[in-house]
């Protein structure tokens, strides 16, 4: 009896924890709406990451029954990128504020158009560490994801950008493998 209380309380912690999450993602979701039409996205100064391709984890390498990620639209001010150069892509943004994120995802459609199905938000771990930042960027409990180019594979895990940390958020459309998974099976680029 004495260590039922242990439970409920990470429970009840838990609970909370979720609700606070679901309400954040509420909030992104609704301050990102107005992406579904692309149009406002490239007025606001976004337009499709070189090659503009759809990133699928089968033309990463990956099994396909991930899914995909769709086409990233960036915002270079956000991401605070670098004069294009020879090399990796690189930047000093340092946004962490999903309700105006630095990356929209889009998956491509039968008739050409976009839809909305998630944001993302990317900060290169040099820009990290010359700003004095310890470990890696968290959304509430959630670590971001550390990319950077793994030189014995054959694809390339950072996608032609210096190393990073990144985080997707799947706003627009459901992810059964967890709302921060980098792919969705519920994406294709088909």
């Amino acid at each position: 009896m004495r260590y039922g209380f242990i439970p409920l309380a990470v429970s009840i912690l838990t609970v909370g924890a979720a609700l606070a999450e679901t309400d954040q993602i509420d909030t992104i979701l609704t301050a990102t709406a107005k992406y579904a039409d692309i149009n406002v996205a490239l007025a606001e100064g976004f337009f499709p990451a070189p090659p503009g391709d759809c990133v699928s984890a089968a033309a990463e390498g990956l099994p396909a029954e991930m899914g995909a990620m769709g086409i990233h639209y960036i915002h270079p001010g956000l991401l605070g990128l670098s004069p294009p150069g020879t090399g990796r892509v690189n930047g000093n943004g340092m946004n962490t504020d999903f309700t105006t994120p630095s990356i929209l995802l889009y998956e491509p459609q039968p008739d050409g158009s976009l839809q909305l199905v998630g944001v993302e938000n990317l900060i290169f771990q040099s820009a990290w560490t010359a700003a004095g930042k310890d470990g890696v960027p968290m959304f509430g409990d959630q670590p971001w994801d550390v990319m950077a180019d793994m030189s014995d594979t054959e694809g390339d895990e950072a996608h032609g950008f210096e190393p990073h940390y990144d985080l997707h958020i799947w706003t627009q459309r459901e992810n059964p493998t967890g709302v921060f998974a980098p792919f969705n099976p519920d994406v294709t680029c088909g």
